[in-house]
């Protein structure tokens, strides 16, 4: 039986690594792996996972919910890795100013395999310029000037034009350390601005969804920070319900 509870825990320990660091915390309090959380009750173990993220329980219980979808996912088969020739994110800062209809994005992106030529990125937007890092392609691909080799990092910044944003989000489809998004409002920012840090996607396309409120500081400015992303789930802001949203990044 103790051999078997390791094996278990061992595996998914394993698996809970591609989670975010909130997630990952969460899940493992939950099943008492991390060895912080052993408590008898799972109530009890909830409350020191909500205690370590700075949360409420039930907020906590969720997150719990949700790794355990995804842990069913990555152990049934979807992919965690990059798949060969792509690459995964260390860096992606985001500025949005909805007012110019203008989003600046600065990349740093880490090749995962030898001979990497381009960048697809899934962006829901108009014209774009490279400003520094590579040329724009067909298809919003950013080509650098040279291949890239397996573990090599690369930068590069480009600029697009949007139409009405109500939203600035980033599902990443492969492994991504940080995401530093800015908005700035002016004047006339909305009332309340919602932070969607690790939601499904399913949940942000219901009208009802909200998600963590964030306040606009004095100069009309909203920074979010997130961490150890999870690969398919949503990440950014949204200010407006039940509108399009903007997708940036890969």
């Amino acid at each position: 039986m103790v051999t078997i509870r390791a094996k278990v825990a061992g595996r998914l320990t394993e698996l809970a690594a591609h989670l975010s660091e909130d997630l990952r915390l969460a899940v493992l309090a939950a099943f008492a792996i991390s060895p912080e959380a052993r408590r008898p009750l799972y109530q009890e173990r909830v409350r020191w996972a909500a205690d370590r993220l700075d949360r409420d329980p039930r907020t906590v219980r969720r997150r719990v919910d949700e790794a355990i979808d995804l842990l069913a996912e990555l152990a049934t088969g979807t992919p965690v890795s990059a798949p060969p020739g792509s690459w995964h994110t260390a860096a992606l800062t985001v500025a949005l100013v909805p007012d110019e209809s203008c989003v600046f994005e600065q990349h740093r992106v880490v090749a995962d395999q030898d001979g990497l030529r381009s960048f697809d990125l899934a962006v829901s937007a108009g014209e774009g310029l490279v400003l520094y890092g590579g040329r724009l392609t067909e298809g919003f691909a950013v080509e650098p000037p040279r291949p890239l080799s397996r573990g090599e990092s690369w930068e590069f910044a480009a600029v697009f034009t949007v139409e009405s944003v109500s939203q600035m989000v980033w599902v990443p489809r492969h492994r991504c350390e940080a995401f530093d998004l800015r908005v700035r409002f002016g004047k006339e920012g909305p009332a309340e601005v919602l932070a969607l840090d690790g939601a499904f996607e399913r949940d942000v396309a219901d009208p009802g969804y909200r998600g963590r409120s964030q306040p606009v500081d004095a100069a009309g400015e909203v920074h979010l920070q997130f961490r150890h992303l999870t690969p398919g789930l949503v990440y950014g802001a949204r200010w407006a319900e039940g509108s399009e949203w903007v997708q940036c990044g890969h």
